[in-house]
């Protein structure tokens, strides 16, 4: 049986390999793979996107978020993958919605966030504002939910009951994001207002999956806070996520969950649920890692239960 749930959210809302070109197989079946955090900025990390190719003709690929910060580079990216992926789904990380001084897009905010949509349109890159795809290969069917939530600063430090007092522990702690500084939410008050917007817009349309599929819900944020609390600077949960969307998994019946952002590529297990982050990170972080940097990991079907989901 084929599904297509339609309808989009409201306006309010160490050293690599050079790349090859291996070829897809046609035999071979599909799997829903991703990769986040590729940071292109870094001459070390373009080598490594522009190596990703899939395994077969038939795999999709999830991007969860901070391509990088320039325009240019993003649109590169994406348009690279999306010529060589069945499918592209691509959220936006903190760092696509910076309003970088060197960019020449100088959009802010929401406006910013739009920009981006469209382009991705104009390539064919399902985005949180297009009818979620389902993906009917190995371990589906299962609804592909790109989502767009943000964070509104409720990860926060044990004894602070504000945003305000949380903010002020963190900056005592020499612990202060830069979003503070390029991540402008126009024409919202707040990034909290804007991650309200976003919680709100997309829930409604969460609720409209038929009650018989499964999701896949794809993030840059963790949408729960427990793998945040593996940070070596526990401050930095505040720009993490939301308590807001904290039992979407179970209520909204996740086979997998995939995020980014945190640079600690891990799979844990929450409530009987699989969270995957995937992110590739700075070329000083996935240099130290003995796994190949940059290989996609395997969502759908799912990985054996303790084991890292990483595509072979």
């Amino acid at each position: 049986m084929t599904y297509e749930i339609r309808g989009a959210s409201p306006a309010t809302s160490g050293a690599v390999p050079p790349p090859t070109e291996p070829g897809p197989s046609p035999a071979r079946p599909g799997r829903l793979v991703a990769t986040s955090d590729l940071h292109i900025r870094y001459p070390e990390n373009r080598k490594i996107a522009d190596s990703l190719w899939p395994e077969s003709e038939h795999d999709w690929l999830l991007v969860a978020g901070d391509i990088g910060e320039l325009v240019s580079d993003i649109e590169w990216t994406l348009r690279t993958l999306s010529e060589r992926f069945a499918k592209v789904i691509w959220v936006p990380g903190n760092h696509e919605l910076w309003t970088a001084p060197d960019d020449p897009v100088k959009l802010r905010g929401d406006a910013k966030y739009r920009h981006l949509v469209e382009l991705c349109r104009e390539m064919g890159v399902v985005t949180p504002e297009d009818p979620y795809p389902v993906w009917e290969g190995e371990g589906g069917p299962a609804v592909i939910a790109p989502l767009f939530l943000l964070y509104d600063y409720s990860f926060r430090p044990a004894g602070t009951y504000s945003k305000e007092s949380a903010l002020a522990v963190a900056e005592a702690a020499g612990v202060v994001c830069t979003d503070e500084f390029l991540l402008h939410p126009d024409p919202y008050p707040s990034r909290e207002a804007w991650c309200r917007a976003r919680l709100a817009a997309t829930e409604s349309r969460l609720m409209e999956i038929p009650p018989e599929l499964p999701t896949v819900l794809i993030n840059h944020w963790p949408i729960v806070r427990e793998p945040t609390n593996v940070l070596w600077r526990p401050e930095f949960a505040l720009w993490c996520g939301t308590e807001g969307s904290a039992d979407w998994p179970r209520r909204f019946r996740a086979a997998s969950v995939v995020y980014g952002h945190l640079h600690i590529p891990r799979l844990m297990w929450c409530d009987g649920v699989p969270h995957q982050e995937v992110s590739l990170g700075y070329p000083r972080e996935w240099a130290r890692r003995p796994r190949e940097a940059g290989r996609p990991v395997q969502i759908l079907p799912l990985p054996v239960r303790g084991e890292a989901g990483v595509a072979r």
